[in-house]
């Protein structure tokens, strides 16, 4: 056949042409376009960013969950009962009688402080102890285990159970004698686990159970105690009976007007377990929200990043026939799955972190933990999408409008601000899931500005240096007589001062994190411990009789004590305020509540006691119609100058009007009083006495200690220097989990970091290629890209440190109330490490940068 026949055959004698295959679906499309990513490390630190901020907040999500979990699951033992009469008096009888009406079960609870001793033939050592006298039925919830293994319940007639502290400290081995006030009680057996003993936090001194049969033997509850009575009671066959006696009770509480009494049931719990539980997590998820709002800022300069390299992609999928709609979906897609497999591995790593709180927080709550559930888990799932799509998915939608034309004009194209809706849609889902896990509105709005007004310092802070900066360095190399390193490294850094004021606000915020609690684990408990006086009291010795009095003060005089303070110490309850009634409800503050709801300790004195100031009025020695109150107090309560308040004392009316407000020295560690009168004597009232003193060396001191609670078997002595250093344990087992929590903080500041100097990679690239073709040496380009790494980073650290130690002087001034000395050191290791920081996350980030070929870098900047 000829060529000129072959031309006029029809379409259908022509022979075949292959055909392509289909496209990829949009599924497969999406797939490959993440494993691509992926292993370009082009989705690292955005998957970094989301994994840190899923895993410190599925962290407490889950220590938080496990504990809810133990509350509800052991919530009757907790309470000791289906419901508990808690007073501070014993329990009216008509609600006891109310009870046996309503067919419940009950026991009695007493619970004070005293000291146990050992018989002096056994050495006669004395420790504080938190005794606990139960009724027979004892425990109504719950069971009570000694380490021997034994399942028991109230101890017998003469025997006690104690915590093992007790015999450490005491020398003392299960079934010897131990000395209670004026009995002598034998040791029957180690507490294993008490199911009420509620919350563990503040449990400073070890357990000791006894039968409530026993205690009167012991002296040791006189009129002016301070003593907690509880009432446990529970249902036998009517689950309805303890609702209906809730009911009925707390209408005869109202209807009495009986103060002090306060009745607890299974859907209120524990109130101050609740409240020491929800205050520890609240800080923890606090904590945690900073490291979430901070991998936001993260997602969002690593996605636009991402956006840009992608943009030539998009175009030459536009130029080869992809609609819109099919790049925006597989970019949808790509992400989507990103933010899942981030969450998943956050949510492990959550998982993880959260044992981790449980071993370091060990021996500070007392609840049996159960397995988490997996609500935190799908939160985590939910937070974990929400950021990376609200986030980092606004900027790279913006890739499918990408027009054909940018293959040959590479000036078309860029990227513009994210939609409003788009991103704010994201936004509020972020901001929704956040207070979710959260679990307070307030705390959530408290994080976000806080967030805000730290970054919002560091921002204008690093703008002013960035300025300055400007004006110190010349920009102008010669005759400048600065090393041309350093002038390079300042037109880096003034030429892109937005990217500077990200990187040294981000880094900063979360060195000011790790700084302020290094300043709260030692500059600040070290300046507590300074602004005690050197003299101060370190024993406080309460429950003094008047009858022991005379006796009392001999024994210290003996002892070698001549200066020491020594007050009356009265139980008194604010009835009324110029004769309209106060009750709790009069007040919306908490604080307030509490008080008024407590009794007060009351003491009168006829000279004004010199750590006391007065501020307002005047103070009368002697005058038997004034009252004095602390300015604290005073601000509290609402109540000023002239005020008539009236106080009930054991049933007997006292009655004075305000004729002075005190400022109190509370560092001095010397006995102070909310309501001082200026009387000389009020015998008619029931009392007790209070001394403080400054024991002698430590081995006088503990055979003073010894031999007042031998000669005074009721006395209460309190060892203050004891007490502080276990305050400060408890808070350094705390902090040490905070730490671990902050330092995911710090390592999402330094993915912030990591995405800012990424930001740039290119453009540096093609910086450094045009200085070195026009003559500028590798050296010299190592140098500016160190200078200016380590210059960010170390003005974000000497930030953090100066705001870390102003931030601890106004807790010490305004929290703490004591003087606080500067410590130097502080911004200066802060700058160091914020500098090692920078110049590592610079080093990984832009590595290869300076040994790019230069024609590849100029051909690349040239044809955009």
């Amino acid at each position: 056949m000829s060529k000129s026949d072959a031309a006029v055959l029809p379409p259908a004698s022509l022979p075949s042409i292959p055909q392509a295959g289909a496209p990829p679906t949009v599924v497969v499309m999406a797939w490959r376009q993440l494993w691509r990513d992926w292993r370009a490390g082009e989705l690292r630190l955005l998957m970094l960013a989301v994994s840190l901020a899923v895993a410190a907040l599925c962290a407490v999500a889950f220590l938080s969950d496990r504990m809810d979990g133990g509350l509800r699951r052991d919530a009757a033992q907790l309470l000791g009962g289906d419901a508990v009469l808690v007073s501070d008096q014993p329990t009216p009888p008509a609600l006891a009688q109310l009870a046996r009406d309503s067919g419940l079960v009950q026991t009695t609870l007493v619970n004070f402080p005293s000291m146990a001793r050992a018989p002096e033939a056994q050495g006669g050592a004395s420790r504080l102890v938190a005794v606990k006298a139960v009724g027979t039925a004892y425990p109504l919830r719950g069971k009570l285990l000694l380490e021997d293994g034994r399942v028991v319940g109230a101890p017998k007639l003469g025997e006690v159970w104690v915590d093992a502290q007790v015999m450490e400290s005491l020398g003392l081995k299960t079934g010897d004698p131990l000395l209670l006030g004026d009995s002598t009680l034998r040791i029957g057996g180690v507490i294993a686990n008490e199911p009420d003993r509620g919350a563990g936090f503040l449990n400073f001194a070890p357990r000791l159970m006894m039968a409530d049969a026993d205690l009167a033997a012991t002296g040791l509850i006189q009129p002016a105690s301070r003593v907690s009575y509880r009432l446990a009671l529970a249902a036998d066959r009517d689950a309805g009976a303890v609702s209906r006696y809730v009911r009925q009770a707390q209408v005869l509480i109202d209807k009495s007007a009986w103060r002090g009494v306060r009745l607890d049931s299974l859907e209120t719990g524990r109130p101050e377990m609740r409240q020491t539980l929800d205050r520890a997590t609240q800080f923890l998820r606090l904590v945690a929200m900073l490291s979430s709002l901070l991998a936001a800022v993260a997602v969002a300069l690593a996605a636009r990043d991402f956006a840009v390299r992608h943009l030539d992609d998009c175009a030459m999928l536009r130029v080869l026939g992809q609609p819109q709609r099919r790049i925006a979906l597989a970019y949808g897609l790509e992400f989507g799955a990103a933010g899942l497999t981030a969450s998943l591995i956050g949510v492990l790593m959550g998982l993880a972190l959260h044992y981790a709180f449980v071993g370091l927080l060990a021996g500070l709550f007392t609840v049996s933990l159960p397995l988490p559930s997996v609500w935190p888990a799908l939160a985590g799932l939910a937070l974990g999408l929400s950021l990376l799509l609200g986030f980092g998915l606004p900027p790279v939608l913006q890739l499918a409008s990408v027009p054909a034309l940018r293959v040959i004009r590479r000036d078309v194209g860029g990227l513009k601000g994210s939609s409003a809706l788009v991103l704010g849609a994201g936004v509020v889902g972020f901001a929704a899931i956040l207070m979710v896990l959260a679990g307070d509105l307030r705390l959530g709005l408290a994080a976000a500005a806080g967030f805000t007004l730290a970054v919002g310092v560091f921002a204008l802070l690093a703008w002013g240096a960035v300025v300055l900066l400007r004006r110190v360095v010349p920009l102008n190399v010669k005759g400048s007589g600065a090393p041309r390193w350093l002038v390079l490294a300042t037109r880096q850094a003034t030429a892109r001062p937005g990217l500077v004021v990200v990187q040294v606000a981000s880094l900063a915020v979360g060195l000011l994190a790790l700084a302020l609690l290094v300043l709260l684990r030692t500059d600040l408990i070290d300046s507590w411990r300074n602004a005690t006086p050197k003299n101060a009291p370190n024993r406080f010795v309460i429950n003094i009789q008047p009858d022991q009095a005379t006796a009392f003060r001999a024994e210290l005089t003996h002892a070698g004590l001549e200066k020491y303070d020594w007050y009356p110490m009265i139980r008194g309850r604010l009835l009324s305020v110029n004769d309209h009634e106060i009750k709790p409800q009069t007040f919306t503050d908490e604080r307030a509540q509490r008080l008024v709801e407590r009794e007060f300790n009351l003491s009168h004195t006829p000279g004004l006691p010199e750590q006391n100031q007065v501020v307002q009025g005047r103070w009368v020695d002697g005058d038997t119609q004034g009252v004095s109150v602390e300015e604290g107090l005073a601000k509290t309560l609402g109540l000023k100058l002239g005020d008539q308040l009236e106080f009930d004392v054991a049933g007997v009316p006292v009655a004075g009007r305000i004729s002075s407000v005190r400022k109190v020295d509370w560092a001095s560690m010397r006995v102070n009083f909310f309501v001082l009168f200026p009387w000389a004597d009020m015998p008619e009232l029931p009392r007790t006495f209070v001394a403080a003193f400054r024991a002698p060396t430590s081995v006088a001191a503990k055979e003073l200690d010894q031999r007042l609670t031998r000669e005074f078997p009721n006395l209460t002595v309190i060892d203050v220097s004891a007490q502080l250093n276990q305050v400060q344990g408890v808070l350094n087992q705390v902090i040490r989990a905070v730490e671990l929590l902050f330092a995911f903080t710090l390592a999402t500041g330094v993915v912030v970091l990591l995405a800012s100097v990424s930001a740039t990679r290119e453009q540096r690239a093609r910086e450094f290629a045009l200085m070195r073709a026009l003559g500028a040496s590798s050296k010299l380009l190592t140098q500016v890209q160190r200078a200016e790494l380590l210059g960010v980073g170390a003005l974000a650290g000497f930030l953090a440190g100066v705001v870390a130690v102003a931030s601890g002087a106004l807790l010490a001034h305004f929290v703490f109330g004591f003087e606080w000395h500067l410590n130097v050191w502080v911004p200066l290791i802060s700058l160091l490490s914020g500098a090692m920081l920078a110049q590592w996350a610079g080093w990984w980030t832009l590595r290869g940068v300076l040994q790019r070929p230069v024609m590849q870098s100029l051909r690349e900047a040239s044809a955009q």
